[in-house]
């Protein structure tokens, strides 16, 4: 067998060469102006042609074995490579000075033939040109993403994989069950629960108005604690969706005995446009923004009393105890998340426009980003650091966008918290679940938060078969609600 190879090794790299000399010579014979001077070309330029033939033979040499070395699905390129050559060999044997004009055409087309295999071949081999090739696709992407939502094909709840018939029809059920019952749903109690303010309990924040996806973060990350009732989270919504989250969490409580608190936008009255940016420029028009999504930075003036507070997406699952986050040692720094760049990718060059002197001067492009999704916030750091008046700061520098894509709240997080976020240890958090059918199972399975960020959200028909189970899992199908408002669970 291993003969055989070398055989076959031998018998590619002499087609090769053969290849290459008969194109060489048909390249020259054509550019003459005629037969003679052809036949009386000086030994220089039959010198030149050799040296010509000889490198590329040995290029196509390295092709041919790097395509014997791949497995059975490139075995095709291999004989491919095998049978150009033969073609080209046979012309090559019945090449002659009359017979030239007569063989050009089929010359000419496996020419081509062979250009293009080397071109595809020259693909699968050069690894940095796949690289660029995949940076170049996810950017058109991105860019094409951009000008839709700017162009009102996409809204933000769709850019974030929600499905706004489906969410708005629940809420509006919820809210029909709440009027048609309003003594059974009683508003928060005037003075808070001890419990909501004590910094000695485990304190979680949400900024979502999706109330299934809430609850199923709540509810597995309760069932997932040694100590529930010592677990306390801190939902906030839009004011409109905040009487239907009031109904689903009194109908369905947090289970064993876990803590949930459920706020609105306007029940912190420090947020408006006079003393927020962010809120200055949603009321001037900024479409782009999210105003949930934002409200993150505000974490210290929200919760005076906590001195940490660990962020939760909405779009999470917890399956192990999170307690050991408020053990882990920041540093003094404010925030610890889990870093995504390897390699070239996912870096601030990714997130930032670098053209800006604003941003070259105060930003290294090659600054690791991290990600949301589970962010533990030192407050008393946060509050140290001044980190919310950084931020404002950096939004009205970007009141144009020109800083980075206001649509997203990644990059004002990745500015205001730079050089301020320690690295969390990969198993607290693994990513992927909406866009990666090829996540391994040990690495779910030994995660204490799995995040399905990217466009297949689990309550979605698109979601990864292999994944939803993870996330219905925690839905309480028993509630009415769902199977009117047709969720695909």
């Amino acid at each position: 067998m291993a003969g055989g190879r070398a055989s076959a090794k031998r018998r590619a790299v002499l087609a090769a060469l053969i290849t290459l000399l008969f194109l060489a010579s048909v390249s020259f014979l054509l550019s003459a102006t005629g037969t003679s001077s052809a036949l009386n070309s000086p030994p220089s330029r039959l010198a030149a042609i050799r040296r010509h033939a000889e490198d590329h033979a040995a290029v196509l040499a390295a092709y041919a074995a790097h395509a014997r070395r791949l497995s059975a699905a490139s075995a095709t390129q291999t004989d491919s490579f095998i049978s150009i050559s033969g073609h080209l060999s046979s012309l090559s044997s019945r090449l002659s000075l009359s017979t030239v004009p007569l063989l050009e055409k089929e010359t000419r087309g496996q020419i081509k033939r062979a250009r293009a295999l080397a071109g595809a071949a020259k693909e699968a081999f050069d690894t940095q040109s796949k690289i660029q090739k995949l940076s170049d696709t996810v950017f058109a992407v991105g860019q094409q993403l951009l000008r839709a939502r700017r162009a009102g094909l996409l809204n933000s709840r769709i850019a974030a994989g929600s499905t706004p018939k489906s969410l708005h029809c629940l809420a509006m059920r919820l809210l029909e069950a709440r009027l048609a019952n309003a003594s059974a749903i009683p508003d928060d109690p005037p003075v808070p629960p001890p419990q909501f303010t004590d910094p000695a309990l485990y304190h979680y924040a949400i900024f979502s108005d999706n109330v299934l996806a809430v609850s199923v973060v709540v509810a597995s990350a309760a069932r997932a604690a040694a100590e529930p009732t010592r677990h306390v989270f801190h939902v906030v919504t839009a004011p409109m969706y905040l009487p239907a989250f009031r109904v689903w969490f009194a109908r369905r409580p947090p289970p064993l005995g876990a803590h949930v608190q459920l706020l609105a936008v306007s029940d912190f009255p420090f947020l408006n446009a006079s003393s927020s940016p962010v809120l200055r420029q949603i009321e001037a028009g900024n479409r782009d923004m999210g105003l949930l999504d934002y409200l993150r930075f505000y974490l210290p003036d929200m919760f005076p009393a906590l001195r940490r507070v660990v962020l939760l997406e909405d779009d999470v699952v917890v399956q192990r105890d999170l307690a050991g986050l408020w053990r882990v040692d920041l540093g003094g720094k404010v925030n610890a998340a889990l870093e995504t760049c390897f390699g070239g990718f996912r870096r601030y060059g990714k997130h930032l426009n670098f053209s800006e002197p604003t941003v070259q001067e105060r930003f290294n492009p090659r600054a690791c980003a991290w990600s949301y999704g589970v962010n533990v916030f030192d407050l008393a750091a946060w509050r140290r650091d001044q980190c919310t008046e950084r931020f404002h700061q950096l939004m009205d520098m970007n009141e144009n966008g020109t800083l980075w894509d206001p649509s997203s709240v990644l990059p004002a997080g990745l500015m205001t918290f730079y050089a301020n976020t320690k690295s969390l240890d990969k198993s607290w958090h693994v990513m992927g679940l909406g866009y990666n059918p090829h996540i391994r199972p040990e690495d779910i399975d030994g995660a204490a938060v799995i995040h399905f960020n990217g466009n297949m959200k689990p309550w979605l028909d698109v979601a990864f078969n292999q994944y939803k189970h993870l996330w219905t899992k925690h839905v309480d199908t028993e509630m009415e609600f769902l199977t009117l408002c047709n969720f695909g669970l």
